[in-house]
């Protein structure tokens, strides 16, 4: 995943595939890199290692391929059961310890819940969706909205066995790996029709609860 990077951490001479150490510092609601040190220099072949594959996100304007998970009340849901509704997606992983990685990401839906709280489970719906199966269990999703002040009518949070969810994150473009107790990932949020085509997708964490909110506004309104 991509960190803000401040102080020499920024003058540091880094070539890809470089093996480095880092100080991450974490400070209310955001975090940051201040301390690089080279571990060991790239290997000269560095350029023939693959990387985890990359995802391909759906083309805005297309459907997403249907799928079916389960929330945090235990009840399964389908993709193609909420055609009619705008839907507005989002992934995370309730052990993230960063801030301003998948915590933003529910405070987003939290704006976004309340700023459209007429409309949620009328016409509009939010799906949160873990990429940590294994550990994210409905129980656990459950406790982990009730933590964030999160959920309520309209907003699920979703689970399901890993190859499901990977089919799901490979449709939304999500790059997830589990790494040294954390799970390294992207980020990306999507908006769907009502007819179940991708209208829009917003990538990373620095974008705003009301620009995302106008977003959804106006899929909503067309």
């Amino acid at each position: 995943m991509p960190f803000d990077v401040k102080g020499d951490a920024r003058t540091e001479k880094l070539t890809a595939g470089d093996r480095v150490r880092f100080r991450l510092a974490v400070k209310g609601e955001r975090s940051w890199v201040d301390k690089v040190d080279v571990i060991s220099a790239a290997p000269v072949d560095a350029g023939l290692q693959q990387t985890p594959a990359v995802p391909v996100l759906v083309a805005v304007g297309s459907p997403l391929p249907d799928f079916e998970l389960t929330d945090q009340a235990n009840r399964r849901l389908a993709l193609s059961s909420l055609k009619g509704n705008v839907v507005a997606v989002t992934f995370i992983y309730t052990r993230c310890p960063l801030p301003d990685y998948c915590p933003r990401m529910v405070t987003n839906f939290r704006a976004i819940r309340d700023r459209f709280a007429a409309r949620m489970d009328r016409d509009l719906v939010l799906l949160t969706i873990s990429f940590d199966p294994k550990f994210d269990t409905p129980e656990t999703l459950a406790r982990y909205a009730a933590s964030q002040r999160a959920g309520g009518p309209g907003w699920r949070f979703l689970t399901g066995d890993p190859a499901n969810i990977e089919r799901v994150c490979n449709a939304f473009g999500i790059q997830y790996w589990a790494e040294e107790g954390m799970i390294t990932h992207s980020l990306q949020t999507a908006v769907i029709d009502r007819d179940g085509r991708l209208a829009a997708t917003v990538e990373g964490k620095e974008f705003t609860p009301k620009q995302l909110g106008d977003l959804v506004a106006a899929v909503l309104d067309k």
